[in-house]
């Protein structure tokens, strides 16, 4: 593609990177992410993701920015509170990056659209905060698919995974590393137990890496590892996992085959 004065100055140190290069900002470019989540994770996420010129971003939430969020939703500030989170986002992202294509969805995700908002993207990234979506999005990604790059923290601690089931050949899915979610009440959340600010943008940061990673196909792909991180220890640790051939998703005899089980 042919690009503009203004995108050739804009993605400049992209460009002459030998790894992205023009070709590689083109596919940038080109491409549609689904970024579920505009909290704290998706903040920072999301602006990374503008920044490096992804075409078409989806938001999806259905919440509304609370005054306890700006510790560490960063893309948000004071004058949003009270306003649709998707919204905010969009205004930001909008004022950092306006050739960016921004399809604000301000709804719940259910087993009722789960499958066609992901249907509509190139990749998604799971920003929610709680086990329910996550399992959701999950096996939404695997039925349509789709690549999914997920991230979770909790107080000092994150973690980090790219999923790739859907090709196959030693592509484990979120359900290979934790089949079912745990009990009710067993973990807290981060409300119930907190979480430092700066990790959120950490971690989020991290998962636009790995999304700009898998567009331009660079670097080694997280699928097939879990990346942990401890920032009071300041550690990061990455372990290798692999396809449970037990997993009832993507498993030899899988018995999830629709998103009913989610109902």
């Amino acid at each position: 593609m042919d690009f503009t004065e203004n995108q050739i100055r804009r993605y400049a140190r992209h460009i002459i990177l030998p790894e992205v290069g023009g070709v590689g900002q083109a596919r940038l470019l080109d491409a549609r992410v689904l970024v579920v989540g505009a909290g704290g994770l998706g903040a920072p996420l999301l602006m990374y993701l503008a920044a490096a010129g992804i075409g078409t971003l989806g938001i999806v939430d259905h919440d509304s920015v609370d005054l306890s969020n700006l510790q560490r939703q960063i893309i948000h500030d004071t004058g949003s509170v009270g306003r649709p989170k998707v919204a905010s986002a969009a205004e930001r992202i909008m004022a950092l990056n306006p050739e960016v294509r921004v399809e604000a969805i301000e709804t719940r995700l259910g087993p009722e659209n789960a499958l066609e908002l992901v249907s509509a993207y190139d990749i998604v990234a799971d920003g929610t905060d709680n086990f329910a979506a996550r399992y959701l999005l999950n096996d939404a990604c695997f039925l349509a698919r789709r690549p999914l790059v997920s991230a979770a923290l909790l107080r000092f601690e994150g973690q980090l995974g790219t999923y790739k089931a859907h090709l196959g050949d030693g592509h484990p899915c979120y359900r290979c590393l934790f089949p079912e979610p745990p009990p009710p009440g067993t973990v807290p959340s981060c409300s119930e137990a907190g979480v430092l600010g700066a990790l959120a943008g950490m971690m989020g940061t991290l998962q636009a890496t790995e999304i700009l990673k898998e567009i331009l196909g660079i670097g080694d792909s997280l699928s097939g590892h879990l990346l942990l991180v401890d920032a009071l220890a300041s550690s990061f640790r990455k372990v290798r996992v692999r396809p449970d051939p037990d997993c009832p998703l993507c498993g030899r005899a899988p018995r999830i085959r629709d998103l009913s089980h989610h109902g």
